[in-house]
């Protein structure tokens, strides 16, 4: 092998060993001598190998020693960086390389696997829950929070105000509750009130706390029942505690919401508010109950 490669320093006209750079430079001052010798040469004269220098041994010769070159760099740079390991630097080097050549490949893998992962747990979660929910009683009565509301101890347990209206209705078996942030005036309050538009389209409750701006928000959209109408509540509304308003679809200013903010409802329920204006959605599914509801709070208040 070292005599093989000597030969080769010998046809470029080097000095065995030369540095890569004398190569470089030989390799080529011959190659435009080549070149000035085929532009020049007639086509019947003799050959650049009958003259004594045949190109194509030069270029193998020129190949060899950059491969030579290369193979001393890799070994000098896997010596470097593996030889700490030993013995087991053939694998470590092994490893180096898979991780550079396929890096993507494998977090690529790793992500996917992780949202398999992530999509069977969810799956696995969300069959509980249904399970969960399956087994619990029907909802008597769903209530959802709208506007500058929050948790009285700071958390998002809503099982708290299920179980606090329960105490206050211990014939009923089961609340479902919900608070959904609108802030009064924020810059990101479109975004918030985007929000809550969605859910108003997608989700169906029966009861609507609401402080000044989602009442007159959601109430002029016609989403609630006319009180005044209801045999139930006529009686017990009065001026003090009626919300009156026109909407879009009829001009004439009808009750469509009570203030329970003077009432026993406010200390029942862990929540935070300033206002505590409640509707009945006009497509409640419980809306005998949610009549009863308001009912139980302004005969309490009337008291």
């Amino acid at each position: 092998m070292v005599e093989d490669l000597k030969k080769q320093y010998e046809i470029l006209g080097l000095p065995e060993f030369a540095d890569k750079e004398e190569v470089e430079k030989r390799y080529s001052l011959l190659l435009r001598r080549e070149r000035s010798r085929q532009k020049l040469e007639a086509p019947d004269e003799a050959s650049s190998q009958e003259n004594g220098l045949d190109f194509e041994q030069v270029t193998a010769a020129y190949k060899q020693i950059l491969a030579y070159e290369d193979q001393k760099f890799t070994e000098a740079f896997n010596e470097q960086e593996y030889g700490k390991y030993k013995k087991l630097s053939g694998q470590a080097q092994k490893v180096d390389h898979f991780w550079r050549y396929y890096k993507y490949h494998t977090i690529g893998a790793i992500a996917a696997v992780a949202l398999l992962i992530y999509g069977i747990i969810s799956f696995i979660d969300h069959q509980e829950e249904k399970k969960r929910l399956a087994s619990l009683p029907p909802v008597d009565v769903s209530v959802m929070f709208m506007g500058t509301f929050g948790m009285k101890e700071n958390d998002d347990k809503f099982d708290r105000i299920n179980d606090a209206l329960l105490e206050a209705f211990p014939d009923w078996s089961r609340f479902d509750s919900n608070i959904i942030f609108v802030p009064k005036d924020d810059m990101n309050q479109m975004a918030y009130l985007q929000k809550a538009t969605v859910i108003l389209a997608t989700e169906i409750d029966d009861l609507y706390v609401m402080d000044e701006a989602m009442l007159h928000w959601i109430g002029q959209q016609g989403a609630f029942l006319d009180l005044g109408e209801e045999p139930m509540l006529a009686p017990l509304l009065t001026e003090q505690n009626s919300k009156k308003f026109a909407i879009q679809e009829d001009p004439t200013e009808r009750i469509y919401a009570v203030d329970l903010g003077q009432t026993e409802f406010v200390n029942d329920v862990p929540v935070l508010g300033q206002n505590f204006y409640v509707g009945i959605r006009i497509n409640a599914k419980n809306p005998e109950k949610a009549k009863q509801f308001l009912k139980h709070y302004l005969e309490k208040a009337a008291q």
